[in-house]
């Protein structure tokens, strides 16, 4: 029987976010799998993992904004902006919680954000990573992001920070903690990045691989995720033209809704507007 869901992942540090989905598709024995927004290797936290025909949901929840935990330190910096590379440069500066309360404010709402140097952003059809790693110049853009909040949670230790930061797609954390340490007049690296929510999904509700192994896991159907709007129900011959791309006439107000054939199967969330039914996801 195929499995169509999505499990919640407590990704562990040092494991890439594809090796994680190919585990569960595997220990679930499911015919595909995919995610919902990648972590980095050394990033740990919630990463939803779809299963079946979830895996169409991945372009609905590419702009879903996220909630990060991180510990920035300041006074130093490599050219990952991570731990992955070695130290590049430091100074003598000290930061205090005071310092960076100053400054923070600046952060908040749209900005234009320039991807770190070693990431996935694509390049001429290249990840400006692999470029580099080959010693070549990288041309990257800065690209539209918003911030929603960044707190400074705690000072751990000397010039380390613990944050909190919820974003839109697309931000890199990494270049969050650049940015803050050059308006602070220093360097600065992350330490560590734990993602607690991917839009309405949250990490309190996730399992370790080590739970999946043991089939102590929780499959979301795939209409849990639409829990908000309204449903329909279409009768057979609806259903039919439905799938078939034909155009339908239904008496409700504009809007988007669930979408159920008179089985209760879930199509997928649909769209009205002036009585006309059109998918806005398809999931089956």
């Amino acid at each position: 029987m195929q499995i169509n869901g999505i499990i919640l992942v407590n990704k562990e540090r040092g494991i890439s976010s594809n090796k994680v989905v190919n585990k569960v598709k595997y220990l679930l024995g499911a015919s595909k799998a995919g995610h919902l927004g990648t972590l980095d290797v050394l990033g740990e936290g919630l990463l939803p993992v779809t299963l079946g025909k979830g895996t169409k949901l991945f372009e609905y929840f590419l702009n879903k904004d996220k909630v990060y935990k991180t510990t920035f330190r300041f006074g130093e910096t490599t050219e990952t902006l991570d731990l992955e590379g070695p130290i590049t440069q430091r100074n003598d500066v000290i930061v205090s919680i005071d310092d960076i309360n100053k400054v923070i404010h600046k952060f908040i709402g749209k900005i234009n954000q320039l991807p770190p140097l070693f990431s996935a952003k694509k390049v001429h059809g290249q990840t400006a990573y692999s470029l580099a790693r080959q010693g070549k110049d990288v041309d990257l853009k800065p690209k539209e992001i918003e911030i929603y909040s960044i707190k400074c949670l705690k000072q751990i230790e000397k010039n380390t920070f613990e944050f909190e930061i919820h974003c839109s797609s697309g931000t890199y954390i990494r270049s969050i903690c650049r940015d803050l340490a050059f308006e602070l007049g220093t360097y600065g690296v992350m330490l560590n990045i734990i993602r607690t929510k991917c839009g309405i999904f949250s990490l309190n509700n996730a399992f370790t691989l080590k739970q999946i192994e043991n089939k102590n896991y929780e499959v979301l159907p795939l209409d849990s995720i639409f829990l908000n709007y309204k449903q329909i129900v279409l009768n057979k011959n609806d259903t039919k033209k439905l799938l078939n791309g034909l155009q339908i006439n239904y008496n409700e107000r504009d809007g988007k809704y669930r979408c159920y054939d008179n089985e209760k199967n879930f199509l997928g969330l649909i769209e009205i507007s002036n009585k006309k039914i059109k998918f806005e996801v398809r999931l089956i």
